[in-house]
């Protein structure tokens, strides 16, 4: 009779961050500048301990850095003021600010932008909104022209300049997610930045490990094949960010402070 043998199922081995350094990931921001002061005060205060042989720490932003929240200009001119220091930063494009871009393009067939969280943008930039989907043409070509006037060249700079995705070490930043089906290199903007269930769902290997944002939940997740670090921050308070050393992974998350009632 021949000996029965037992085999562990095959994983791949795990993924690694760029040798011999730190990285954050920080999830979707949303106009939430409050929030995003206090990521920034956290993570400059980790800064000088997150140094390695490699060099300073590295931060990811994942993208849609406007609408919904109430502060979307405040959170561009924070972006641009090179903050947190002491860190190496690369910027994402998220859906949101390739939806505001087509809008100043062609204001006309993309001003369902402005219902899917462009109105507060709009606010934030003194603008007032249309009041609906089918006001008068000539109405939503004004407030084109109104916002690209109102818009500073460096928050267009910015905009303009974002990363489609970046790679470091085992890792692939992106806003939305990736299709399974294609290296990162082939990875199309629909995929990157709009992508959901397709990629949720999927059960085939990817390239990387990937961190995204995008789709939130009460929690960030994570598991062998991706990490999602988008907590709702507009509407939950609380804004989210993974922490990679090596094989190692952990979340920070900042948060509004909660009201205590006073007392009689």
């Amino acid at each position: 009779m021949g000996l029965l043998q037992m085999f562990a199922p095959s994983r791949p081995p795990a993924a690694s961050f760029a040798e011999a350094r730190v990285g954050y990931a920080i999830g979707d921001i949303h106009g939430r500048a409050d929030l995003l002061v206090r990521m920034f005060e956290l993570l400059e205060a980790r800064a000088e301990a997150d140094k390695r042989e490699g060099g300073e720490p590295i931060v990811v932003f994942l993208g849609d850095y406007i609408d919904r929240g109430p502060n979307s200009r405040a959170v561009l001119d924070l972006l641009i003021e090179s903050r947190p220091r002491g860190f190496e930063r690369h910027y994402l494009k998220g859906n949101h600010e390739a939806a505001m871009l087509s809008f100043l393009n062609e204001p006309l067939t993309n001003r369902a932008w402005v219902v899917h969280g462009g109105a507060e943008t709009l606010v934030s930039y003194g603008i007032k909104p249309p009041p609906s989907i089918g006001t008068d043409d000539q109405v939503w070509l004004d407030v084109a022209e109104k916002l690209k006037a109102a818009l500073p060249q460096a928050h267009m700079d910015f905009i303009q300049g974002l990363e489609r995705y970046v790679v470091l070490g085992d890792y692939a930043f992106v806003h939305a997610g990736i299709d399974a089906a294609r290296s990162m290199e082939e990875q199309t903007d629909g995929d990157l930045l709009w992508i959901r269930e397709r990629f949720l769902t999927s059960r085939k290997r990817f390239s990387h490990r990937i961190v995204h944002g995008h789709t939130p939940s009460a929690e960030p997740y994570a598991d062998q094949r991706r990490i999602g670090v988008d907590t709702g921050a507009y509407a939950s308070g609380t804004l989210s960010a993974v922490r990679l050393e090596g094989i190692e992974d952990s979340f920070v998350s900042v948060s509004e402070p909660t009201s205590k009632p006073s007392r009689s």
